[in-house]
């Protein structure tokens, strides 16, 4: 294991441990003592939930916040809900994920070239973290981007667009969110970093339309191709 997987898992072990944000708390530990009628015969996990992927990524996928009922429950990122489903799929077509689907931490699902993370790493009530909670979260991000030093990163809608400008100094102008955005954010003192825009893969997005899989397909390619550009 690397110096930097060993670091990163270190962040991991941590965020898993954290009880900064009360509300949070409160509300990821209910879900997993309430548990979901579909899964009332599983063990929720019920903690910050770590990033994961490969330690030696150069794109980095950045979520919202784990889901009540998937990340939470299985203690893996867009693990075990349909949200998952449609983000590792398109991973897979990709060629970044060794299977399609996600449903459990033991499933053998392994990642290469990307890591996956969010600004806020615990369940938030009705799937909305509040500026104040991103903030108190900032600091694992800011170690996994650090350790990680990531050359794109694809986020997923406007907070995690904003959490990843967080990190690169809130630079002016601020770059603005849009799918398929791209912005390239020079910051002294830090490496030169490519933001790519993405609608969330949000069950509410790809049920209605609003994101399709050639749509994902698309913002994905554009951030694998900056991430590692092809060799002349």
């Amino acid at each position: 294991m690397s110096a930097s997987s060993d670091s990163l898992a270190q962040v991991g072990s941590e965020v898993s441990t954290c009880r900064a944000c009360p509300r949070l708390v409160d509300w990821r530990e209910e879900v997993a003592a309430v548990k979901r009628k579909a899964f009332a015969d599983q063990t929720y996990w019920g903690r910050g939930v770590p990033g994961f992927g490969d330690p030696e990524a150069k794109l980095l996928v950045l979520g919202l916040a784990p889901a009540a009922h998937g990340a939470n429950r299985t203690g893996r990122m867009f693990t075990g809900d349909r949200s998952g489903d449609f983000l590792y799929a398109a991973l897979h077509r990709a060629g970044l994920a060794n299977q399609a689907t996600s449903v459990a931490r033991d499933d053998g699902l392994e990642l290469d070239r990307v890591w996956i993370t969010s600004p806020v790493k615990c369940a938030p009530p009705k799937n909305k973290p509040t500026a104040a909670e991103r903030d108190t979260c900032a600091p694992y991000l800011h170690r996994e981007l650090e350790l990680l030093e990531p050359r794109v990163i694809l986020c997923l809608g406007r907070f995690a667009w904003d959490g990843a400008l967080i990190f690169l100094g809130r630079p002016s102008p601020k770059p603005v969110f849009g799918h398929g955005a791209v912005a390239d954010v020079t910051v002294q003192g830090r490496p030169d970093l490519t933001l790519v825009g993405s609608y969330h893969v949000s069950q509410q997005n790809t049920f209605t339309g609003r994101l399709t899989e050639d749509m994902f397909d698309r913002a994905l390619g554009t951030a694998l191709e900056l991430a590692y550009p092809a060799q002349p």
